[in-house]
C-alpha cells in the first residue's frame, strides 16, 4: 500500500511544455510514474515526445480528465497563475493536486486553501517536493533513486532534508515520502500524512521533518499522543536560528518563544517522539527501531 500516490495513478502535467515542467515530467516517466498528459490552453491539440513518450496536451484540466481518466495534477506554472491553475484543477474534480511552484504569495494559497473546503480535491504544498511512492510513481521532484521501496513512512517540510533522510535511511526504504512544503499555509499537514501513515498497513514507522516557525509541530505532538500508535521519530530543523529572522522558507520566522526549534523539539519528545539533534541521529533512532 502507499498513501496518497500509487502506480495505478494517471498524472497529468499543468505547465508541461515549460523548461521546468518538461524536465520534471521526464524525469517522473524515468521513475515509472504514469503521465497521460499536460495541460496548455495555448498549445491545447499538441503533443509533445517526452522521456520517449508522445504525451497530448489539453486545453483543461477537465478535458484532460474526462479523456485520460487523470486523478493526479502536478503544478509547474509561474507563481503569478499558480492560483488559477490550482481552482481550475479543483473545480475539475482532480482527486491530488501537487503544487510545486514556489514563490506563490500567501494569499493566494489562502485563497486556494480556502477554495477547497467541501470539494474532493487533496492539494500538496505549494512550495514543495511532492509525494514519491518508491518503485511505483512520483508525483514533484524528488530524485527516484535516493531509496526503494520499505516500511518508513515520511513527512517533511524542507525537500532537501526529505531527500537526505531518504539517502540515510535507503537501508531500510520508504512506503511513501511526502514534502509538503515550508510556506505558512499549505494544503496537507504533517497531521494530515500522520493520519494517512498510520492507517497505512505497510508503514510501520514513521519520520516527521518540522521546522522552525509556528505551531505545526506542537500541533502534530498533540494529534501523536491522541491518535498515533507507531513509532515516530523527529527532526527540527533551525535550532541555530537567529530569533525574528526569516531562514530560507516562507514560514521559517520565530517570533519571542513561539515557534523555535527548542520549543517544537519539547513538545514532540513530551509525547514520546525521539527527535534526533541532526538529520543522521533521527536516522539512527528510526534504525533502533527497525533493528538496523
Amino acid at each position: 500500500m502507499s498513501i496518497y500516490l500509487n502506480k495505478v495513478s494517471k498524472i497529468i502535467v499543468q505547465g508541461m511544455t515549460g523548461g521546468m515542467g518538461s524536465k520534471h515530467t521526464t524525469l517522473m516517466l524515468d521513475a515509472g510514474s504514469n503521465i497521460v498528459g499536460g495541460v496548455n490552453a495555448r498549445k491545447a491539440g499538441t503533443s509533445i515526445e517526452l522521456g520517449g513518450q508522445d504525451l497530448p496536451v489539453f486545453g483543461s484540466v477537465k478535458e484532460a480528465m474526462t479523456e485520460t481518466g487523470a486523478d493526479v495534477s502536478v503544478v509547474f506554472v509561474p507563481p503569478a497563475f499558480t492560483k488559477d491553475a490550482c481552482l481550475e484543477a479543483i473545480d475539475a474534480g482532480i482527486g491530488l493536486l501537487v503544487v510545486i511552484t514556489e514563490g506563490v504569495p500567501v494569499q493566494d494559497t489562502a485563497e486556494v486553501w480556502s477554495y477547497l473546503s467541501g470539494k474532493q480535491t487533496r492539494m500538496i504544498g505549494p512550495n514543495c517536493p511532492g509525494v514519491i511512492t518508491p518503485g511505483e510513481s512520483l508525483a514533484g521532484i524528488t530524485p527516484h533513486t535516493i531509496a526503494g521501496k520499505g516500511p518508513i513512512g515520511l513527512v517533511s517540510k524542507s525537500g532537501t532534508l526529505t531527500y537526505q533522510m531518504m539517502y540515510e535511511l535507503k537501508d531500510f526504504g520508504f512506503s511513501t515520502a511526502i514534502g509538503i512544503g515550508g510556506d505558512p499555509i499549505v494544503g496537507t499537514t504533517h497531521i494530515d500524512a500522520l493520519e494517512a501513515f498510520e492507517a497505512d498497513s505497510d508503514t510501520e514507522a514513521i519520520v516527521m521533518i518540522g521546522e522552525i516557525g509556528g505551531d505545526a509541530e506542537e500541533r502534530a505532538a498533540a494529534y501523536i499522543k491522541d491518535h498515533v500508535t507507531k513509532p515516530v521519530v523527529g527532526y527540527v530543523a533551525g535550532f541555530t536560528a537567529p530569533e525574528g529572522k526569516t531562514m530560507g522558507h516562507a514560514g521559517a520566522i520565530v517570533s519571542g518563544s513561539s515557534g523555535t526549534a527548542a520549543a517544537k523539539k519539547e513538545a514532540l519528545e513530551a509525547v514520546g517522539v525521539k527527535v534526533g539533534k541532526t538529520p543522521s541521529e533521527t536516522a539512527d533512532l528510526m534504525r533502533k527501531i527497525l533493528g538496523g
